[in-house]
This record gives C-alpha cells, structure tokens and sequence, in this order.
C-alpha cells in the first residue's frame, strides 16, 4: 500500500524556471525599443519585477485583471531602467522577454504518478493562467490550484485545503513538493500534509531530496 494518496507540487522552481530571463530582457530591450543597459541592471529591474509580481498575483483572477497586473510589472520595469516608453508599449516589447522551462526530471514525476494511479495536485501562488502555462510545457496535473483561485497563498493552509478537498484526499494522505522552506515547507505543515523541499544536485538532508523522481521511493 502507497504510504501517500497524492502528491502536491509547487509550479515555478519546483516543476520549472525561467529561461535566461535577464539575458532575454536585455536581449528584447535592444530589439524591440533600440535601448542598451548593463545586465545587472537589468537583473535587479527584474527581480523587483519578480517581487511585484509575487506580492500580487492572486489579485490576476481573470484576464482583465491579469492586464492590469501586467502593466504595473512592466511599469516598474519602465521606471528601474529609464525607458522612454508608455508601460503598455513596454509590455508589448518585453513579452518575450518572459519564457519558462520545465526541470529535466518534471514531465517523468507526472507521468510516473499517473502510471502507478497516485493523483497530483499543482498548488502555486499564481495568477489565474497558471494552467495554461503547464500545458503549454507539457505539465499535466490532475488539479491546478491557485492562489487567484482560492484567495489564499502560500504559507496560507487555505490554498493546501482547497487542493485536498478537489483531490478527495486526507492532509495526513498526502505529500507536498516543493522548493522554499518559508513558503512550501511552513504552509504544508500547517495544513497537516508532509512535506518535502527539492534542492537539486545538493546532498540529500532530512525532509529534501535532489531530485523531483525520488518521489517515487517515498511512496
């Protein structure tokens, strides 16, 4: 008998990451709007946008607000890096600046649950097309939720209780993956779901693992 009747999952930086987001950023700057800045510039523009982002992505419930969201990211964008542009021809420069790769071992984790009958649930502080966005990276989870979803964010035992309830599985059933102690970590646990923390190519240490498929000797 499995010792877990699902498996919860963390999106970004968990089952995938960005793609060079920096070097795209500066790359689509010179480009699209013919405007050179020094890469760490650039980096730290991002990382405030990274920020931005995080603090208000539950607000993103739709396509409309999800807009609104967007062009306040790419207005701190304009504004870090002195461009002389409106946010929303920033926005429409710079959407390529944005790409997402999924973890080498992220499609065989699905896949493997799916094939031994274990449900997988993604549990992401996210805007409201998260689901897209794993589709469109091969991704395939039983449930996708999101803090625009339920109104609750991670470490919130809200977003955890509402992805167990879709599921149909107790908290003491179930086991959450994740990358961020402060985040994953404290949130599972307070929803009553163990937890472990993947913290690839370091030397496995208690409640981590290094990779996303030694899952499966957990089960």
């Amino acid at each position: 008998m499995s010792r877990y009747d699902a498996v919860l999952l963390d999106a970004f930086g968990t089952l995938f990451e960005l793609d060079r987001p920096y070097q795209r950023l500066q790359e689509s700057l010179r480009r699209e709007l013919a405007v050179e800045r020094p890469l760490d510039r650039v980096e730290a523009a991002m990382l405030l946008e990274i920020e931005l982002y995080a603090d208000r992505c539950h607000e993103a419930r739709d396509r409309a607000s999800l807009n609104a969201l967007e062009l306040d990211c790419a207005a701190l964008i304009v504004r870090e890096l002195e461009l002389h542009v409106t946010a929303q021809r920033a926005l429409e420069a710079l959407a390529g600046a944005i790409r997402y790769t999924p973890f080498d071992d992220a499609r065989p984790l699905l896949e493997g649950l799916r094939e031994r009958g274990v449900p997988s649930a993604v549990v992401s502080n996210w805007d409201y097309a998260l689901e897209a966005v794993l589709d469109g990276l091969g991704l395939e989870a039983d449930v996708v939720v999101t803090s625009a979803q339920t109104g609750s964010a991670k470490p919130d035992r809200g977003i955890f209780a509402a992805a167990l309830e879709r599921l149909g599985v107790a908290a003491g059933r179930a086991l959450h993956v994740g990358d961020t102690p402060d985040t994953d970590a404290a949130g599972a646990r307070a929803a009553g779901v163990d937890v472990r923390i993947v913290d690839r190519g370091a030397p496995p240490r208690a409640a981590t693992i290094g990779s996303l498929t030694a899952i499966f000797d957990l089960l």
